[in-house]
């Protein structure tokens, strides 16, 4: 961090929301997700020049993922996350002038301590934070006119290691330095419990006929989609039954990809050992676990940090998900055997940023093994969402990105047509127009163009494209 890191601070935000429903109900885990909410935040900062600037971020508030407790229902998970940016709101008002992440790390016990001591666990907490931290950084990329990735690269929010004091002997600067987002991102295509996998499954009075894919079989043949996640549910002969099912759909392709997701749902490594077991005696799945990249989040979150996962990691690379609600998480998970943490925009950019430093300063030990980072976010929507997260993943460099919000919810909902023709003028690369010309992402070869969003001042969206949205919003 140099002398002359520009200084910010808060001086004004706004919060809005929009509601969500799914064209396809969505399972994942104990849950089936028909509808949600997505939050939107506006900021505006004054630097230590006295120039004023605005910036934007949006996420999606998920029921019974942040806090999946059988006790609270939707609309509690949606109150708990309201809480959560109204605590990181307050916490960075009151924290006076820094640079953007000397204000993050200066926040961040307050805001995480507060959550706690109003029972919020890690994962809501992190998600105010994530969308402040987001927006001020956005907000400061606008004055200076630079799109984010070049901002890193000259490391103009400050980022050092005050969170992350393992990384005290690293050269974060010089990794920042190295940054350069790849062009296009291939989309990984989740497939959850209750989806249809063959167009012969889905019963004539239950089609859609919307114009979008409503099977499995009909994704690939649409997006051309070579990369898929598959859900599981904690139950190891049901999931190899379920994952059997779709490996019948995936051997058709020449060449594919797959990580599986736990979500919480095994109870403890033994368990999952027994699912690994049970795949490699099913010779249908011969060519699906040679095409297993790894699992993710497997076992549940209160007892994934307090237990070995060596033998099942000798098997197939283990990751984090829901278990990376603080920075210390991913030091944690590695000395119990995992080898890989999920970047997510929820979770907090500076966060994703960090691991993916871990990343590479581990790799680079002599025998430290191979760590990854993978990209996840079923759930960002046409928009601010999904384009600031897509920047995010080709920042870490992931190669592929869980991306099909866009199938089980259909485009930008409840866009005005002025907000919709915007976003189409801005991101023609990343969106066509669907019916009423609502904006719908694009994927093709099983690919994502990012051009337009790596170029925009800011985290991956155009001025006109956000001034469009929160106009939208506030008529």
């Amino acid at each position: 961090m140099g002398a002359d890191t520009p200084t910010l601070r808060l001086t004004e935000a706004a919060v809005f929301e929009r509601p969500v429903r799914l064209r396809l109900p969505f399972r994942f885990g104990a849950v089936t997700l028909r509808e949600a909410r997505q939050v939107f935040l506006r900021v505006r900062i004054t630097d230590g020049a006295g120039r004023s600037g605005v910036g934007h971020a949006a996420e999606l508030m998920v029921p019974k993922w942040f806090d999946k407790s059988p006790d609270l229902s939707n609309a509690d998970n949606e109150a708990q996350l309201r809480r959560s940016l109204a605590l990181a709101l307050a916490a960075m008002s009151a924290a006076g002038s820094g640079t953007a992440f000397g204000l993050h790390a200066a926040v961040e016990p307050a805001v995480h301590a507060a959550a706690a001591a109003e029972g919020l666990p890690p994962l809501v907490a992190s998600f105010g934070l994530a969308l402040v931290d987001r927006a001020l950084l956005d907000a400061l990329c606008r004055l200076d006119g630079v799109p984010v990735a070049a901002a890193l690269r000259a490391n103009l929010p400050g980022i050092h290691a005050a969170t992350a004091p393992d990384l005290a002997g690293f050269d974060i600067a010089r990794f920042l330095g190295k940054l350069e987002p790849a062009e296009t991102i291939r989309a990984r295509h989740t497939v959850g419990f209750a989806d249809a996998l063959t167009e012969a499954e889905i019963d004539p009075a239950d089609r859609l006929d919307d114009g979008l894919p409503e099977s499995l079989e009909g994704a690939i043949a649409t997006y051309g989609l070579d990369r898929f996640k598959l859900k599981l549910t904690g139950d190891p002969a049901r999931d190899v039954s379920r994952v059997t099912a779709i490996a019948a759909v995936l051997d058709r392709l020449p060449d594919y990809r797959v990580t599986l997701d736990g979500n919480e749902q095994y109870p403890d490594a033994e368990t999952l050992l027994n699912l690994l077991d049970r795949m490699a005696l099913e010779p249908r799945l011969a060519r699906l676990r040679g095409a297993l990249l790894f699992v993710e989040q497997p076992i549940a979150r209160k007892v994934a940090l307090s237990q070995p996962v060596t033998a099942a990691a000798a098997r197939v690379a283990l990751e984090i998900d829901e278990s990376d609600g603080t920075m210390e998480a991913f030091r944690t998970a590695r000395s119990l055997g995992y080898t890989g943490v999920s970047s997510k925009s929820c979770k907090g950019f500076y966060r994703a940023i960090l691991n993916a430093a871990r990343v590479a300063a581990w790799t680079a030990e002599a025998g430290a093994g191979r760590f990854f980072l993978s990209a996840e976010d079923l759930t960002t929507q046409a928009g601010i969402a999904v384009q600031q997260d897509l920047v995010l993943a080709a920042l870490v460099g992931a190669g592929h990105v869980e991306r099909n919000g866009h199938h089980y919810v259909d485009g930008m909902q409840g866009a005005a047509p002025a907000e919709a023709k915007a976003w189409l003028g801005a991101h023609g690369d990343l969106y066509r127009a669907g019916p009423d010309n609502r904006p719908r992402l694009v994927i093709d070869s099983g690919r994502i163009g990012l051009g337009s969003a790596l170029r925009a001042p800011g985290i991956g969206v155009a001025e006109a494209a956000a001034a469009a949205t929160f106009a939208a919003l506030e008529g």
